[in-house]
């Protein structure tokens, strides 16, 4: 029985530029024979050279040390951040000319399709930390355009943490492990990391969106992406647009529940990687459209907020969104190593028609990432690495170096030169070279941060006065955890005053749950992120109120939901089901491109009422309900009998209860729901309002309740039932 749609043909090619480039560099050991690194064929993999069989093993082995050697190398140091990562190649196409606002070939035709290779990941954690930490996630594109590289390197939330690059190490020395003992792994609820927040209020709005549900995303396919920054679009006539760009996810923003991360964590920490993998195994091609937020030169200073601050959003009500193209991931690496691991992305990788602003994270940024590059990818030569070659053709230059793989003909390597005709030669503007925006400066040098940036805490208030009820209760809990943690009271109390700035309501509930009377002013000062000989008042935030009091952009509640493609639904069955019914409800849901699959007692097959034949997927051993997104309770006497008389059966219903999301059975099977702890909790009727409300659909129509389980699926968890309707599980 199928179990998704897949057009096979388009999953088996998917062959773009790029991929293509990768082909000559790819090879396929399989019926081989199998050789050393130099070509020599190896007659002996399983001995060692020795004295006798006996003996002592000989320095002459060479096949022995190139062997030992190549393994005592092959890890490389992983990423400071964003270490847990995965990756795929895709392609992205332009809907219509961006040619008013910029040069930029990639963004000039629609007939063009740009090969990207993409990669996510968290920041805080180790390569073998879980994928569920709560924690920022990077969003990295690189484009692999006619004119070189453009890599676009942001994350799944629109601010940072700092506003100069300058307290970059600082930040992340924070919330690394504690070095004393390197705990904990990848989380940030321990004292350095609240200690280093409490003094730097300018951290304040990126917390909120830290403590928020982003910060647990359901799937790597359902967050939006952003590039922080504000950069320059710079069209052929040299006139500037300042540009905040984005990626809009086309499956919509979606979390799991904090409870809900833990558990995966414990049972699957490869999570989002195996999602993202399977999704694009099955045809299921995640999608995003990138969208800018366009601010004209003239209008540079018209906001409430410095537009080079990187702690700030534009609200989308002041500048819209506009969707300029879509970027579809449809091809998964061939080896993870030389794709996923050795990728380098670097803010600085930009195209003709894009440049920077002098935000001064973004300026720290243009720095430290070649930096990076250097020591963990072993030199200079990093971009010879097949995942980091440009598709169009490199002539420099540049020679030597360690791993060198190009092999330059002639004598020349220097310019100018007469001997070469003086080439490689410089491009002129017109013909593609890069030239710098020609921004005027007229200023003095000095250690300094603009009185611009000194509102810390306006957005913050209205990234929280913008979520929906659910999502501040979450962004509640999320404080508690995470200071509840902290050992230090004074830490805490400190986070209290800061917190308060923000919400009184917020800091008067984590203050309850810490068992903590909210500061009547917050510790001052407040800001202990200034300079030795400057006065500390000078650097205190300054208090303001955003000018607009809701941004409904800023809360998943208003995200798509009109969509099940992809979605994951367990079906609970035992013998004796109803295949009948069984069967129409799993058809309707593949037929929506989601993905179904059958979670029974034991493996091998489920012997139905009708005596068909039903494979199954899972066991309730291997199973939980935190991978799926809903769960079908099929009719049938036996199996009915058996799944509530089988706890792990009753448990999963439990948990998929307590994690808000959609359950159907059919009418037979309600003494399985009955089963339950939330069996009293049931909705008095099942109508299409109850269902839009409980997301619990019981029904002996199969039409209906396959109609209704759809739309409640659609709308991804149904948080208003969380708090009054918790049940333990």
């Amino acid at each position: 029985m199928a179990k998704n749609k897949k057009d096979a043909a388009d999953a088996a090619e998917n062959i773009n530029d790029k991929v293509q480039k990768l082909a000559a560099h790819t090879t396929i050991d399989e019926g081989e024979l199998l050789t050393t690194n130099h070509g020599l064929k190896i007659n002996d993999d399983q001995n060692s050279l020795k004295a006798g069989d006996r003996g002592a093993t000989l320095l002459e082995d060479f096949i022995l040390r190139e062997k030992i050697t190549h393994f005592d190398h092959e890890r490389i140091p992983e990423r400071v951040v964003h270490a847990r990562g995965s990756a795929a190649h895709g392609v992205f196409k332009v809907y219509e000319s961006q040619s008013a606002i910029t040069k930029a070939h990639f963004l000039l035709d629609p007939n063009v399709e740009t090969p990207v290779f993409v990669r996510f990941s968290t920041v805080a954690g180790s390569r073998g930390s879980t994928d569920l930490a709560r924690d920022v996630r990077g969003f990295a594109v690189k484009f692999y355009t006619q004119e070189g590289n453009f890599d676009l390197v942001g994350n799944n939330m629109p601010v940072f943490f700092i506003q100069d690059a300058l307290k970059f190490p600082d930040l992340v020395h924070a919330v690394k492990p504690e070095p004393d003992n390197e705990m904990p792994q990848a989380a940030s609820a321990h004292d350095t990391f609240w200690d280093f927040i409490s003094v730097m209020p300018e951290s304040t709005h990126m917390i909120m969106w830290l403590m928020s549900d982003r910060a647990i995303p359901r799937s790597y396919r359902m967050m939006e992406g952003f590039g922080v920054h504000t950069f320059r679009l710079i069209n052929a006539a040299g006139e500037s647009t300042f540009v905040k760009f984005h990626w809009k996810p086309l499956l919509g923003v979606h979390s799991v529940a904090w409870d809900e991360a833990q558990n995966i964590s414990g049972k699957d920490p490869d999570y989002h990687r195996r999602d993202l993998w399977d999704a694009i195994e099955s045809g299921a091609y995640p999608e995003w459209e990138l969208g800018v937020q366009l601010v004209p030169e003239a209008d540079e200073f018209k906001f409430d907020f410095d537009l080079l601050d990187p702690t700030k959003i534009i609200p989308e009500e002041l500048v819209p969104v506009q969707r300029i193209g879509k970027m579809t991931l449809n091809r998964n690496p061939d080896n993870f190593f030389a794709e996923t691991e050795q990728v380098a992305f670097h803010v600085g990788h930009v195209v003709p028609g894009i440049d920077f602003t002098n935000d001064p994270l973004l300026q720290g940024r243009l720095f430290s990432y070649t930096d990076t590059q250097l020591i963990r990818l072993g030199g200079p030569n990093f971009h010879e690495i097949p995942i980091n070659r440009p598709v169009v053709p490199v002539h420099n230059n540049q020679r030597d170096g360690f791993m060198r793989q190009t092999i330059n003909r002639g004598k020349v390597s220097y310019g100018p030169n007469g001997l070469a005709d003086n080439t490689p030669s410089q491009a002129k503007a017109a013909d593609g070279g890069f030239t710098t925006y020609n921004e005027r400066i007229d200023a003095r040098k000095v250690r300094s941060r603009s009185k611009s940036f000194f509102d810390h805490f306006s957005q913050a208030r209205l990234f929280f006065n913008s979520q929906s009820d659910p999502e501040k209760n979450h962004i509640i809990d999320a404080f508690s955890f995470e200071l509840g943690k902290v050992k230090s009271v004074e830490v805490r109390q400190r986070m209290l005053g800061v917190i308060a700035q923000v919400d009184k309501n917020l800091a008067a509930g984590v203050g309850y749950n810490l068992g903590l009377h909210v500061p009547q002013e917050p510790e001052l000062p407040m800001n202990l992120s200034f300079p030795a000989d400057a006065d500390p008042a000078d650097y205190q935030p300054v208090d303001k109120e955003s000018e607009i009091y809701i941004s409904a952009a800023l809360s998943m509640v208003n995200t798509v939901k009109d969509t099940i493609k992809s979605r994951k639904i367990a079906i609970l069955a035992a013998d004796g089901v109803n295949s009948d019914s069984l069967k129409a409800v799993m058809d309707a849901l593949i037929n929506e491109d989601a993905i179904v699959e059958v979670i029974a007692p034991r493996l091998g097959l489920v012997i139905s009422e009708q005596d068909k034949k039903i494979p199954v997927d899972h066991t309730f051993l291997t199973a939980a309900s935190v991978f799926y997104d809903a769960v079908y309770v099929p009719g049938g006497t036996n199996s009915v009998a058996t799944l509530e008389a089988e706890a792990d059966a009753v448990h999963f219903l439990n948990e998929a209860f307590k994690h808000c999301k959609a359950i159907a059975a059919d009418a037979d099977a309600l003494q399985v729901l009955e089963a339950t702890y939330f069996s009293k909790k049931l909705p008095d009727d099942f109508s299409d309002v109850s269902v839009l409300t409980e997301g619990i659909i019981v029904s002996d129509d199969t039409a209906k309740l396959t109609k209704q389980f759809i739309t409640a699926i659609a709308q991804h968890r149904f948080w208003e039932r969380e708090l009054p309707r918790k049940v333990p599980a």
